[in-house]
C-alpha cells in the first residue's frame, strides 16, 4: 500500500555533515545538529542557453540542476559554523575556565557539506530534504540585539554529489510511514 501523500509540517531538525576530503567524495561519520532550527527553504534551479537561427529560438540546452538554500538556526553552534563557514575550533583551559574559540581566517576556504532537514508529516510519518554539496555562498549572518534572540542564517547553493552511490544527486527527498526523530 503506497504511503499518503506527504503533508509535511513545522521543522524538527536540520543537520549538516561535513565532507572529510577535498574533492569532496568523503562525508564525515557524524553529523553536527543546528540548535534550535528554524528554517530550511530552497529552490531548484538550472542555467539555460539558447540555440537562435533564423530570428527564432530553435532549442534550449539546460547546464544540469542546482538549488539554491537558505537556512536560519538559533544559537552560535561552533562546530555547525565551522562544518559550513570553515575556520578552526580551539579549546583551552579547564575546569571552570574552558574557553572555545572558532575563528576563521583569510586563508580559510568555505567547505562543501551535506545538508538534512525533516519535518513531522501531518499525514503520518516524516519527510526529509537531502541537499547534496552544498557550499555557503551567500552572507553568514547573526545580530545580538536588546531583548532578541541570537539567530544565525546562510545561504548557498548546491550541487551534485560526487559520493559513491550518489553520484549526481542534487537533491532527495525521503517519506517515512513512522516518524523517526532519531535520524
Amino acid at each position: 500500500m503506497p504511503l499518503p501523500t506527504p503533508l509535511p509540517y513545522g521543522i524538527r531538525d536540520i543537520k549538516v555533515t561535513p565532507y572529510t576530503d577535498a574533492a569532496s567524495t568523503t562525508l564525515a561519520v557524524t553529523s553536527v545538529n543546528l540548535p534550535y532550527a528554524r528554517t530550511l527553504s530552497f529552490s531548484e534551479t538550472e542555467e539555460f542557453t539558447e540555440l537562435r537561427g533564423d530570428d527564432e529560438v530553435v532549442t534550449t540546452r539546460g547546464q544540469g540542476p542546482s538549488v539554491e538554500w537558505e537556512l536560519e538556526a538559533g544559537g552560535l553552534d561552533f562546530a555547525a559554523c565551522k562544518a559550513m563557514q570553515g575556520g578552526t575550533i580551539t579549546e583551552t583551559g579547564s575546569t571552570p575556565n574552558i574557553k572555545i574559540t572558532w575563528a576563521k581566517k583569510t586563508t580559510d576556504q568555505r567547505p562543501f557539506f551535506k545538508l538534512e532537514g525533516k519535518a513531522i508529516s501531518d499525514s503520518g510519518g516524516h519527510v526529509k530534504c537531502v541537499l547534496d554539496r552544498c557550499r555557503s555562498t551567500g552572507n553568514f549572518e547573526g545580530e545580538f540585539a536588546d531583548g532578541e534572540f541570537f539567530l544565525t542564517s546562510g545561504s548557498g547553493v548546491a550541487l551534485g554529489s560526487k559520493v559513491t552511490g550518489r553520484e549526481g544527486t542534487v537533491y532527495e527527498f525521503e517519506q517515512s510511514e513512522t516518524a523517526d526523530l532519531t535520524t
